[in-house]
């Protein structure tokens, strides 16, 4: 018998009984479809798309390039370096060398990767600062690095060895070719010692500026070719052309130890007035220039022709820019021919690359 006071549910439990069976029956339907999801993955095996289904369907859209002979680009090519293991160090003794023919205190120290001037105060005893003294079978020291090379003398101190070359003490100290111990630097007189960086003043030799007028100098200590002076004569134009027919170096280029530079002239070949002028000085000469010409330009310019093997003017002869003097050789001391060329201005030294056209 029904319950006749009861009541009808309301509207929200009839929501909620019915949407309980909608959610019960989606979640069976939903574990189901997983099911056959499963069931079928491994009853089938899985295909990527990045592999065929078959070797023939993989290869059958393929197309290889046609076969070709590798070719060699045109590169440069490395060569094996054999010295690796062992790095180039700094030269640090002092080595020997043999003046050969041809040589040039200024090739030499190129070759060796240092000064010239390095070489002159590292060779006083032989080439007394000029280099123009270089003579074939001359036996030289060459220096492991610029500055002095000195000879240590009895009583010498470092403080006054470095203050005597401009260097500093620590410089000497610490130069490893010196070899010395730091905690008791002792020399002993005649060894030699690197001063690096340490320079001196050249004491040169060289033959003075004649002038066109009375020079009142001797031949005994200039040389045969002395003029006595007391001339008139041809004047310079302020130009000047190259005195010989080539207009490159063979030798010793201008710098602080060489006033001139060393223009390539076989033996016997011309040489000419730079310019116009007076003859002052013809003939051999002192110091090592051999024969040699000196002209009075008249503008306080003089010009100097050294190392000739023949000398064609005379003293107090006029000779014109261009015209003939002489002729190139290897007199006096020298490694082979070449025209030894100084200019000089109201007695001082000019650089001839500064007045000569270029070559």
């Amino acid at each position: 018998m029904s319950d006749l006071n009861s009541k009808p549910p309301t509207i929200f439990e009839r929501f909620l009984f019915w949407g309980t069976w909608v959610f019960a029956l989606a979640a069976v339907a939903v574990a189901v479809y997983l099911g056959w999801r499963v069931s079928s993955a491994r009853a089938e095996p899985v295909q990527t798309a990045f592999e065929p289904a078959s070797v023939e369907e993989a290869t059958s859209d393929i197309v290889l390039p046609p076969l070709e002979d590798k070719q060699v680009s045109a590169a440069i090519g490395r060569h094996p370096n054999l010295y690796t293991v062992i790095p180039n160090r700094p030269r640090q003794e002092v080595q020997d060398y043999t003046v050969t023919t041809g040589d040039s205190v200024f090739a030499i120290a190129q070759s060796f990767g240092i000064d010239p001037e390095t070489i002159l105060w590292a060779n006083y005893d032989t080439l007394n600062d000029n280099p123009d003294q270089l003579s074939p079978g001359m036996e030289l020291k060459i220096p492991p690095t610029n500055g002095v090379l000195y000879a240590w003398q009895e009583g010498d101190t470092l403080k006054g060895v470095a203050e005597r070359f401009e260097a500093k003490v620590e410089d000497i100290l610490t130069w490893s070719g010196n070899k010395l111990d730091l905690t008791n630097p002792t020399i002993e007189a005649g060894t030699f010692v690197m001063v690096p960086g340490g320079h001196r003043e050249y004491r040169q030799w060289i033959v003075p500026t004649i002038p066109r007028g009375i020079a009142g100098v001797s031949s005994n200590l200039y040389g045969g070719g002395t003029c006595t002076g007391g001339y008139e004569g041809a004047f310079g134009t302020g130009g000047f052309v190259w005195p010989a027919d080539n207009h490159y170096l063979s030798g010793n280029d201008y710098w602080s130890g060489h006033l001139a530079i060393d223009i390539a002239a076989g033996e016997g070949a011309g040489v000419y007035a730079a310019d116009s002028g007076v003859v002052v000085f013809a003939g051999s000469a002192l110091g090592g220039y051999g024969n040699m010409i000196m002209l009075d330009h008249g503008n306080g310019y003089q010009t100097l022709y050294a190392h000739l093997s023949s000398v064609g003017v005379g003293c107090g002869q006029s000779v014109y820019q261009g015209g003939y003097i002489g002729s190139s050789g290897s007199t006096g001391r020298s490694t082979g021919p070449h025209l030894h060329f100084e200019v000089r201005y109201l007695g001082g030294f000019v650089n001839p690359w500064f007045v000569l056209p270029a070559p």
